[in-house]
C-alpha cells in the first residue's frame, strides 16, 4: 500500500513531446507539456485548431503514443504495455466522448450504452441496471428501446455519455463534446458532464474551442506554442 506522502497523481506527464514526420520535415506539435492531475479534478483545454489539444488527448487515452517524455495513468506506463493490454486497460479505467457520438443506428439507446462493456467480461444485469439509472439521470430512462436515429442531437451525446461511464472509468476524456450542438444544448450537455464527473469522483478533461464551456470548468489550460499555460487570458 502507497504511503499517503509519497502517493503519485493519478496522470502525469512530464516532459511530454509529440512530433509528426510529413514531406516537408518533422512537425512539431507538443513541447515538453507537464501536468499533474487526480480524481475528482475538471479541466479544460482550449487553443486555436492544430494547436494539439486532441493530440494530447489521445495520449491521455493511450490511442497515441508520445515522441519524448513521460506518462503515467494510474500508476501504469503505457509505453511499457503490450496492444493488447493496453488496450484492457483503456477499456477499464478510461472513458471518451466524441464531438460526434458515434451511436450504433442498429442498436437501441440500451445497447449503446452497454456496448463497451462488452469488450470486457460480458454485460451482468447489475450493468443493465446501472445502465438504466445512467439514462434515468440523464432524463431518457423512457427512451431506452428507441434506435439513435429516433433521438435528437443532445439526446445522443447524452446516451455518449452514458456510455462513457458504464464502466465506471477513473478518467472521462471529452472532445469537442459540444462541438455538433445548438447553444442551449451545448449548455446542458455541458452542466451534465461536470456534475456527473463530479458525482462519479471522475478525472474530466475536456478539450474545447468553446470558451462559454471552458470557462465554467474549475481549471482551465490552454496549449500555447506547445506548451500547456495556465488559464486563458481574454
Amino acid at each position: 500500500m502507497t504511503d499517503a506522502s509519497t502517493k503519485t497523481a493519478d496522470v502525469t506527464i512530464a516532459g511530454l513531446t509529440k512530433e509528426f514526420q510529413t514531406a516537408d520535415g518533422t512537425l512539431s506539435i507538443l513541447r515538453g507539456v507537464d501536468i499533474e492531475l487526480n480524481r475528482g479534478d475538471a479541466v479544460a483545454i482550449t487553443g486555436p485548431s492544430g494547436s494539439g489539444k486532441s493530440t494530447l488527448l489521445y495520449i491521455l487515452g493511450t490511442l497515441e503514443s508520445a515522441t519524448a517524455g513521460t506518462v503515467s495513468i494510474l500508476d501504469y506506463d503505457p509505453a511499457t504495455m503490450s496492444e493488447a493490454a493496453l488496450a484492457k486497460f483503456r477499456n477499464a479505467n478510461i472513458g471518451f466522448i466524441f464531438q460526434d457520438h458515434h451511436l450504433l443506428p442498429q442498436c437501441s439507446v440500451l445497447e449503446n450504452v452497454l456496448i463497451p462493456l462488452l469488450a470486457g467480461e460480458g454485460v451482468t444485469e447489475a450493468d443493465a441496471v446501472r445502465a438504466r439509472q445512467l439514462l434515468d439521470r440523464v432524463g431518457l430512462g423512457e427512451r431506452i428501446e428507441h434506435r439513435p436515429a429516433q433521438l435528437s442531437g443532445g439526446e445522443r451525446q447524452r446516451v455518449a455519455v452514458c456510455r462513457a461511464l458504464i464502466g465506471q472509468p477513473a478518467l472521462l476524456l471529452a472532445d469537442e463534446p459540444t462541438g455538433n450542438l445548438d447553444q442551449a444544448t451545448a449548455e446542458s450537455i455541458g452542466s451534465l458532464l461536470l456534475e456527473l464527473s463530479s458525482e462519479q469522483n471522475v478525472l474530466l478533461v475536456c478539450v474545447t474551442h468553446s470558451a462559454e464551456l471552458a470557462a465554467r470548468f474549475p481549471k482551465h489550460l490552454k496549449l500555447q506554442d506547445g506548451q500547456l499555460v495556465s488559464r486563458a487570458e481574454g
